[in-house]
């Protein structure tokens, strides 16, 4: 794996928490409000302020632009105060644009870093297929066999019944027929209408009650994912999914190899990555921004790679520095 005499001794991820604990109290005022534009302009908005604050040279690898069209946070833009480390950034202000809109659970605001050169750039393939299970089913999964036998494999791990499984999986017609498999192999299915990085990261979060995502999501947030599942000691796969056939060639063309099978390591090629999540709308991994007269509470996963460190954190912010980041 990648390493870099540049990455930091300290836990970057310390850091970049402020990030996302900004960016989901900017979001949290258009929780409910029907505009998804609104809110994620807002948690963009945050991101970048606070992000030009942290002590990191950073280019942001997989960013709102390509598939946003957003102004800021775009796929190539120079972020950090440019000082020590040099790293590649991941950003989803808002990993569930459409949730924080309806006022629907799991939504979060996420981060992720790793040293220069070590992300994954999906290139123009925005979706891909993906495999994700928590430690105790790492190496049980094959994008190559079928979804039964996953399960079966799955439930052989984590020495239970396939009926005693929940499989997450993103409600979508393209998944009509993953629907139809599990159900005939006898698993639970919880499906989410967006926010397939919670939906992963669940699957390695003991209270959650999810033992494998199941699907075709977005390539950016399954680099996002990998990070957290690297931290998390959980496993995913992927394959890129182009969604035309114009996808496809410009794929081919770019030299991306359509029946590899990419691992977390692929995502992320480093030993020592970051990541952070800050709840948005309540959830199965937290709580989303609250308000009360002192100020907002916020709930957050704070987690480094190469120390195995999952951290829980809820803060407190006052009402002043609450309302800074509402006006800024």
């Amino acid at each position: 794996m990648a390493t870099s005499p540049l990455m930091p001794d300290r836990n970057l991820a310390l850091e970049l928490v402020r990030v996302t604990e900004a960016a989901a109290i900017a979001a949290s005022r258009w929780m409910g409000r029907g505009d998804k534009e609104g809110a994620d302009g807002a948690a963009v908005d945050a991101m970048r302020t606070m992000l030009s604050s942290v002590s990191m040279d950073g280019v942001v690898v997989i960013g709102e632009g390509e598939k946003d069209e957003a102004p800021m946070l775009f796929n190539g833009e120079r972020i950090g105060d440019g000082t020590h480390a040099e790293t590649d950034i991941a950003v989803d202000p808002i990993d569930g644009t459409t949730l924080t809109a309806l006022g629907r659970a799991n939504a979060l605001a996420v981060i992720a870093v790793a040293p220069r050169g070590t992300m994954y750039d999906p290139g123009p393939c925005m979706y891909m297929e993906k495999l994700a299970v928590g430690p105790e089913a790492v190496g049980a999964i094959d994008l190559d066999k079928s979804l039964t036998e996953n399960l079966e494999a799955v439930a052989e791990a984590k020495n239970c019944a396939v009926r005693d499984l929940t499989a997450v999986i993103l409600d979508r017609d393209r998944h009509a027929e993953h629907i139809r498999e599990v159900r005939e192999a006898g698993a639970r299915i919880r499906l989410i209408p967006d926010g397939d990085v919670a939906g992963a990261i669940s699957t390695c979060w003991p209270d959650a009650g999810a033992d494998i995502l199941i699907g075709i999501g977005g390539t950016p947030e399954g680099v996002i994912t990998a990070a957290a599942l690297k931290c998390m000691g959980g496993q995913q796969l992927g394959r890129l999914w182009p969604r035309n056939e114009r996808e496809r060639a410009e794929a081919i063309q770019q030299g991306y190899d359509l029946e590899r099978i990419l691992t977390q390591d692929d995502l992320v090629r480093s030993d020592d990555c970051f990541f952070a999540a800050t709840g948005i709308t309540d959830g199965d991994l937290m709580n989303g921004v609250h308000f009360n007269q002192r100020g907002a509470t916020t709930e957050s996963l704070v987690m480094r790679s190469r120390t195995g460190t999952v951290r829980h954190i809820r803060a407190l912010h006052s009402q002043e520095k609450a309302n800074e980041i509402l006006d800024a």
